[in-house]
């Protein structure tokens, strides 16, 4: 087997376990309040990225107050605020709705850019929004869609948006940061950001609660921690053009396991709905490929 092929299966292993996060969040969202499960979250992933430092030998470099001041709004944005309102709006709408929605965070990565960087769009970036839009649109004003199901889907998008800034803010970054450092950082913040609000939250963990604490496990230890090893051993063994194509994976593989896992029926909005957020995510990496082949 190539090095390359190896790349290919462990991307898309990362993200089959990005998919799944959108089930465990659906069954979290039934059992614990928001805040208190990003936290717990963020409990059980942080000691297994210190092991994997120590192992590693990774440190963290020197940092200046505006990076500390950057990492800190990073975690309330993309660990807290992702987290937080992802669990909040699978409350109200469904799975499948959610996975069409976070397929499109490269394309809103790209959006925000574009809108905050002043980056000069291409015609694929626009296209690829373009699609992306409809998909979500496709879903969000079907007329299955309720009341309760569209403010889940926006709080879903909100997430998303989220997401994009941290990547957004990491551009700001002025210290390099290697990967793994900072995911330790992200989950140790993540964790003072979001415990505070969680004490003010109505706690009745009992046994009515011991599937969604079975859920944050797993999205701790497989989709937080395994995800990142998965994603990252891929990513070094393909090119970052290459890479970006299989963040496709993961809004397929939500909706799947919305259907195989909880049983939730995949209309035509739906199928509609992941084919133009799959062909503008897929579009997207396709130019960023033929960019770096002309290089």
């Amino acid at each position: 087997m190539s090095r390359e092929f190896q790349g290919y299966i462990y991307l898309t292993l990362a993200m089959t376990t990005v998919g799944s996060t959108v089930v465990a969040s659906k069954v979290i969202a039934s059992g614990l309040p928001p805040f208190t499960a990003t936290a717990l979250r963020f409990a059980m992933a942080f000691p297994f990225f210190l092991l994997l430092m120590r192992w590693t030998g990774s440190r963290l470099p020197r940092l200046s107050g505006r990076d500390w001041l950057i990492l800190v709004t990073q975690a309330g944005a993309g660990s807290v605020g992702y987290t937080t309102l992802l669990i909040s709006g699978l409350s109200l709408t469904s799975a499948a709705n959610a996975g069409v929605i976070i397929g499109t965070l490269p394309v809103v990565s790209a959006a925000i850019s574009i809108l905050v960087l002043g980056e000069r769009p291409q015609r694929f970036l626009l296209l690829a929004i373009g699609l992306a839009a409809a998909g979500v649109f496709s879903i969000a004003f079907s007329p299955a869609a309720g009341r309760g199901s569209l403010v889940g889907d926006i709080m879903i998008f909100g997430a998303v948006i989220c997401e994009g800034l941290f990547i957004l803010l990491n551009k700001r970054l002025g210290t390099s940061i290697p990967p793994l450092t900072q995911s330790a950082l992200m989950t140790a913040i993540g964790f003072v950001v979001a415990g505070v609000p969680a004490l003010f939250e109505h706690h009745d963990i009992g046994i009515a609660s011991q599937p969604a604490l079975l859920a944050v496990a797993y999205y701790a230890l497989v989709p937080t921690v395994g995800g990142f090893i998965l994603w990252y051993a891929g990513a070094e063994r393909v090119s970052g053009a290459e890479a970006s194509l299989f963040t496709a994976v993961a809004p397929a593989t939500a909706v799947i396991f919305a259907f195989l896992v909880l049983g939730e029926a995949i209309g035509s909005n739906q199928i509609f709905g992941i084919a133009c957020v799959l062909a503008a995510v897929l579009g997207l990496g396709l130019a960023s490929l033929r960019r770096t082949a002309k290089v």
